[in-house]
C-alpha cells in the first residue's frame, strides 16, 4: 500500500502560459486538479475539451463565459462545465483570482504539469 503524501500549492511546480497566468497541477487515479493564479487584464483563451471540468474559485472574482452565457462567481463559488462545451474566464476588478480546476478524466495535454508524481502511479 502506498503512504500518504503530503504537498502544498505554493510548492509544486509552476507553469507560466502566458502574460497573467500560471498554474500547477496535482492529480489522483482519474482526477487532475490545477490552480490557476490569474491577473486582472490577462488575455483571455476561449477553448473546450473532452474533460468535464469543475471550478472551485478560491479568492477573488471572475465572469466565466459558457457558451455564450456570463456568470460572475467570487470566493467559494463553483461552477460545472460540460465536455465540449466553449468557454474562458477573466477576473473581474484589481484582485488577482486563484481557481482550482478540476478535470475528469485527466487531460492528457496537462499531463506535462504532474510529471513530479511519476513515481506513484508508474503501476497504474
Amino acid at each position: 500500500m502506498n503512504k500518504a503524501k503530503l504537498f502544498n500549492w505554493d510548492d509544486l511546480p509552476k507553469e507560466v502560459v502566458r502574460d497573467g497566468v500560471v498554474r500547477s497541477g496535482f492529480r489522483g487515479k482519474d482526477v487532475l486538479m490545477v490552480m490557476n493564479w490569474l491577473q486582472p487584464g490577462m488575455a483571455v483563451n476561449p477553448h473546450s475539451h473532452p474533460c468535464e471540468q469543475v471550478v472551485f474559485i478560491v479568492s477573488g472574482r471572475i465572469r466565466f463565459n459558457i457558451d455564450g452565457e456570463e456568470i460572475e462567481a467570487g470566493p467559494g463559488s463553483l461552477i460545472r462545465i460540460p465536455p465540449n462545451v466553449p468557454h474562458f474566464g477573466e477576473p473581474i476588478g484589481d484582485e488577482p483570482v486563484m481557481n482550482l480546476d478540476i478535470f475528469s478524466p485527466i487531460r492528457d495535454d496537462y499531463r506535462h504539469l504532474v510529471d513530479y508524481q511519476k513515481n506513484e502511479f508508474k503501476n497504474e
